[in-house]
């Protein structure tokens, strides 16, 4: 990978000077030019910033270590290993330290670079207030995240071929993009020549309070960008993409089942929105009273809550063991479950123009915690085909046998 890198910087550092840009701004790794046991990785990124300086354009390049925010390769490598493994047998440099930094610290290093008038090739060290082993980081994520205490192992025989293909095989993250980043573990990655502090910036923010915000959106209920491509205005930096590949943003597992109907889409969102309470969950009636009643014995608020109206459904009504969180009407009805889970889970409905018919969209959504979420989910994936899908074909009968509806008593959002 890294002769692709430098032929990669010179094709844009060539395009660069050719367009007459100012300055070119690099985000590369820390890491020692003079250590003997650079990581190829980290050599790598050095040698990138090197190649883009050799040119007729200024050049401020920032080292960062870790970047705490969905979609940094190193964190979501974190991510996956605490939730995944209550217990981790772990190289030696599980001890090595690191100083990581937010990402919405990073971006604003980057905005604040584009002022920077220093000639030729400037190199600017950033990081976090916090300098931390990986043995800390992972037992703080487990923390913040309301996991149990992770133990791990450190042990001297794991090689970086074996940690990489290990981490490839209990976390989404491919084994060749895991490996480079295992390997420049070995190395401390320490700011040594501090940056002066951006004037009128807030402070740095503390590992801790990165996790939490890049935890923030599953804990808000935010969850709309993992399985939609919408753009939320007032998204945090640390929050998933809908650009960001698939083993960002943590595991958020969905049962997506659909129907094409002729019914109208006031039809299918009426009786959408009329689920649950008296009327029921249109199949396996006994499966869902025995949920209730598990949920009930162990502490949770059980089925017996029922609706406020048989019709009417606004946004926090509760519905059962759920609660609704978003209202649309003839567009959309998302349900978050209040029963105890190992994990958060969403119930939504989405209706959408498919022709002359409309196409009516389920999704179950399932963000687990910890391992137990994980193997809660997949016992009962056999039930999910005959549950969910009988339940959408049933809803969409139930539509087309509706009668025209009024506008009046319309279930609403506000």
């Amino acid at each position: 990978f890294d002769e692709e890198d430098r032929r990669a910087a010179a094709c844009f550092r060539d395009a660069a000077a050719a367009a007459a840009v100012g300055r070119i701004v690099y985000l590369g790794g820390l890491g020692r030019d003079d250590d003997p046991d650079l990581s190829r990785h980290l050599r790598s990124r050095h040698e990138v910033g090197r190649v883009l300086a050799d040119g007729d354009v200024a050049v401020t390049e920032l080292r960062a270590a870790v970047i705490i925010g969905s979609g940094s390769a190193s964190f979501e490598m974190l991510r996956y290993l605490v939730e995944v493994l209550p217990v981790m047998v772990t190289p030696r440099w599980v001890d090595n330290r690191c100083q990581p930094i937010a990402i919405r610290d990073v971006l604003a290093r980057l905005v604040h670079a584009l002022d920077d008038d220093a000639p030729g090739h400037h190199v600017v060290q950033i990081g976090g207030p916090d300098v931390l082993t990986y043995r800390e980081m992972m037992r703080t994520y487990a923390r913040v995240a309301g996991l149990a205490r992770r133990r791990i192992v450190a042990v001297p025989v794991l090689t970086p071929t074996l940690s990489s293909r290990w981490i490839g095989l209990v976390t989404p993250l491919p084994a060749g993009l895991a490996r480079p980043l295992v390997e420049s573990l070995i190395n401390e990655v320490v700011v040594t020549d501090p940056a002066p502090a951006i004037p009128d910036a807030p402070d740095p923010l503390s590992f801790t309070r990165a996790v939490e915000l890049a935890l923030q959106r599953s804990s808000d209920l935010q969850v709309s960008t993992r399985w939609s491509d919408a753009a939320l205005s007032g998204q945090s930096p640390a929050d998933p993409l809908p650009t960001d590949p698939d083993w960002a943003g943590g595991s958020l597992l969905t049962d997506h089942q659909q129907v094409s109907s002729p019914a109208s889409a006031d039809a299918l969102f009426a009786t959408v929105a009329g689920i649950g309470g008296d009327r029921g969950w249109y199949v396996t009636p006994l499966l869902w009273s025995l949920r209730g009643l598990i949920d009930k014995l162990i502490g949770g608020v059980g089925m017996r809550r029922g609706r406020r109206h048989p019709d009417d459904l606004w946004v926090g009504d509760a519905v059962d063991f759920w609660r609704v969180e978003a209202v649309e009407p003839d567009a959309l009805v998302r349900l978050r479950a209040e029963m105890k889970l190992p994990g958060e889970a969403w119930l939504e409905w989405t209706i959408r123009p498919d022709g002359d018919r409309r196409r009516l969209d389920q999704r179950a959504i399932f963000y687990p915690r910890g391992l137990l979420g994980r193997l809660y989910w997949y016992v009962l994936i056999p039930f999910h085909a005959v549950i969910f899908g009988r339940m959408l074909r049933r809803i969409a009968d139930a539509a087309e046998a509706r009668p025209p509806r009024s506008d009046s008593g319309r279930p609403g959002g506000l």
